[in-house]
This record gives structure tokens, sequence and C-alpha cells, in this order.
């Protein structure tokens, strides 16, 4: 390899840093992974908690993205699958919204739920049809907007709209605000409408784990990267481990780790994107609250919207028996940092989860409380996709930052900042 260490380094074993090292191994170049937590996944982690499951946010894999068909072998990550559906905490009580095709047997109570409102399927069913029919449509042909702008228009404005789409995306996109793209939206729900999504047997972590695997050079762990410097033929990434020099390095960091990183070197200065927070709460109960394989919303207040401060919630052991201990039971409770109650406390949010289930949550024991202000890239109109990856000659960037905020984005961005290396490194 002459003058270097290695092909090409790779900062960053997150899902995109992970897909890259994969797609570059298979062109036949060495790629070495840096990476400065103790483990792989970047913010897809889970915590083993006295035989609990317990993930960092409340996270789901959607098996119907392509990038998952094409790249990660479902079968063996054992998905178990929530419910086709959603419970709702209305003002008049719990409605249930559920797929006749997937739940025969809640189609009398969908039907009766008072949210089906005839014009408000008919504006969604519009809204939403070119997506359904071809997947890009919505990315580049249709004219964006934001979310809550594009449905007013679209004319969908009862409750279906208020009080389920609202509230499922907000929880969803980490973000009440209604700002982000509707063309990115629609192609999210298209996802969903195509698949259950579910949760690996071994926990979400389970992902990136199976992706480090398939790789020849381990990871190298607990190695973080303090500066890149970039000479005429060679970069040199300076580490915990020493320095390494390569042909190419690719910074697949976190979005708010970048500007650090950036700025230590010789490297164009790189601005954090923004991005949008939550905080999930996870309690262990001796009883299931419901037996409902669905996620719960909370469209309580009057005019939509939550009453307290947990957007949606769900018993996660109903769906993913593997994710707690036999006779226990795991409850997740999701709350947005952009709201004022975002850091809830304890007692509050105990008492927000006894009303939304109707029962006592003293015997209730917390496991977890993760507050996440970089959950998801912010990702307003127009939606731009496939953003410029090359920061110098041979500095690549990837995350879902790069190209929608998803498990999607990351393995597509991963995908494409290796294809671009490899064509540079083969001239």
């Amino acid at each position: 390899m002459g003058s270097t260490d290695t092909d090409v380094v790779i900062i960053g074993a997150g899902l995109a840093g992970l897909q890259c090292a994969r797609r570059l191994q298979r062109a036949g170049l060495q790629a070495t992974v840096l990476e400065a937590a103790d483990s792989v996944g970047g913010r897809v982690a889970t915590e083993r908690i006295d035989g609990f499951l317990c993930d960092r946010g409340f996270q789901v894999l959607n098996p119907a993205y392509p990038a998952v068909r094409a790249w990660i072998d479902e079968a063996a990550l054992e998905l178990q699958s929530f419910g086709t559906g959603v419970d709702v905490r209305t003002p008049e009580g719990m409605r249930t919204l559920a797929s006749p095709l997937h739940h025969p047997g809640h189609a009398l109570r969908t039907l009766r739920s008072g949210l089906l409102e005839p014009r408000d399927l008919a504006a969604l069913a519009r809204w939403m049809g070119p997506t359904m029919l071809r997947a890009t449509v919505s990315s580049r042909a249709t004219r964006d907007a934001t979310l809550s702008a594009s449905l007013d228009t679209a004319g969908a404005t009862g409750r279906l709209r208020r009080d389920v789409l609202d509230t499922f995306l907000a929880g969803v996109l980490a973000d009440s605000t209604g700002q982000n793209s509707a063309n990115y939206v629609r192609l999210l729900l298209r996802s969903f409408a195509l698949a259950t999504p579910g949760l690996p047997r071994e926990g979400m972590q389970a992902l990136p784990a199976q992706m480090a695997a398939s790789l020849r050079e381990p990871v190298q762990l607990a190695t973080p990267a303090d500066a890149v410097r970039e000479g005429s033929r060679t970069v040199t990434v300076h580490s915990a481990a020493g320095p390494v020099r390569a042909r190419a390095v690719v910074l697949a960091v976190g979005p708010q780790d970048l500007p650090a990183l950036t700025t230590a070197g010789s490297l164009p200065p790189l601005p954090a994107p923004p991005m949008h927070g939550l905080t999930t709460w996870w309690f262990a109960a001796p009883e299931p609250p419901t037996r409902s394989t669905f996620l719960r919303l909370d469209a309580s207040r009057e005019g939509g919207g939550p009453a307290g401060p947990i957007w949606n919630t769900a018993v996660i052991s109903n769906a993913a028996p593997s994710y707690a201990p036999p006779g226990q039971h795991l409850i997740q409770a999701t709350i947005l940092l952009d709201q004022p109650d975002g850091q809830a406390d304890e007692a509050a949010v105990r008492a927000d989860l006894g009303r939304l289930f109707g029962t006592s949550t003293r015997s209730w024991e917390v496991l977890a409380h993760h507050v996440l202000p970089h959950t998801l890239p912010a990702l307003p109109p127009p939606l731009v996709d496939r953003s410029p990856q090359r920061l110098s000659a041979r500095v690549f960037v990837c995350g879902d930052h790069r190209d929608t905020g998803s498990i999607q984005g990351a393995l597509v961005s991963g995908d494409r900042a290796a294809q671009a290396i490899t064509g540079i490194l083969a001239v």
C-alpha cells in the first residue's frame, strides 16, 4: 500500500459509516473504521438492563425501506412486528384505528371511532395518491411545501389529520411544528403503508451489529479521531491509536460532532445541521396495562394534540416479547423536546401514563431515561435527498443528514459515499 496504512479511513461506525465500509470492501478496497464509543451503531443503540432491552429512543425498523431489503438480512434479525394501527386517547375516550386487512376484528370499532370523516379520507387519498404509485414522484417531481401547509392546501383539516396524523408524525419526526418537507413525509408514509415496522429480537442494535460482523477488518472501538489533515496525495487521521494514513477519509460521525472534527484539522469548516430531539422513558411493569400491540397516541386536548407531556406510548413487550424477561412487561413513553414540557420529570410522566392507560403506575420501575437532543435532522422544504458528500479532494461526509432522516437515508448516504470514493481511487 506504499505510503498509506489503508485505502480509506471511516470515522464513525453508525449505519452510514458501516454501509460505506461494506461497499468499499465489496469493491476490493481496505476500509478502516474508527469509532469513539465502545460499540457500533451510533444513534442506533440498545441497553440491556436486568433482562430488558431498552433502545436509545423509541426506534423501529421498517422492512419496506429499499436499502433494508437490498443490504440487510432481515430474516436473521427475527423482526417482531407491531400491530397495523393505533390506539388514540381522544376527549371522548379511547378510540382504535386498525387496518381491516390485518385486523378484521377491529373493523367495526374503527368505523365507529368518529375519526374517519369522508372529507378527510378523500383529501388524504389525493395528497398521498401519486406517491403510492411511484416513490420518486414526491421526492423530486412534486412541488414541495411544509407538511402543515401542504395538508391544509389538500383540505385535510379534520380529526383524522388533527388527532391522528399530526400526533403520529410528530413522534416519528421528533418535531411537532409541521415544518418538515411534505414530500419527505409522503415517502415516509408510503413505507409505513407497504410494511409494518418491528423490532429485532436482540434490540435495534442488532442491525448495526449484523453490518459490522460482515467486515473483514473489525471496527476499532473506543478510538476517537481528533483531527484530519489532508495532503496532496494522502489524508492523515490523528486518533487515540495514533496517526493513520489513507488515500481517502469519510466523516461518518454524528452531525453534532462534525464542526469540531473539521475545524481541528485542515478541512473546510462544516456546520452542524439543525436537529430535532426527544426524550424516552422506559418502565418495567409486573402486569401489562393493555394487551394491544398498537402504538398509543394522545390527542385528548381539545383541538388535537396531547393533554400531557407524552406524545406516544406502547407496551413494547406485547409486540416484541424478547424485550422483557418472562412474566415482565416493558412500556415506553416518548416526549418531544420542542415542547415546554419536553423535560417533564418522572412524577409527571407517571401521572400521564396512568391517564393514558387508565391504571396505576405506582408499581412500575424506571429502567432508563434517555434525553436525545440529536435524534433526527430537520428536513425543511424543498426536500434535498442527495446533498453533496465531497468535502474536499479526498475527504467525504455521510449520514442521514446528507440524505433523509431515517435508517433508509443513513444506509443510502454511506453507500453513495463509498461509490464516489471507489470511482476516484480507481482512476
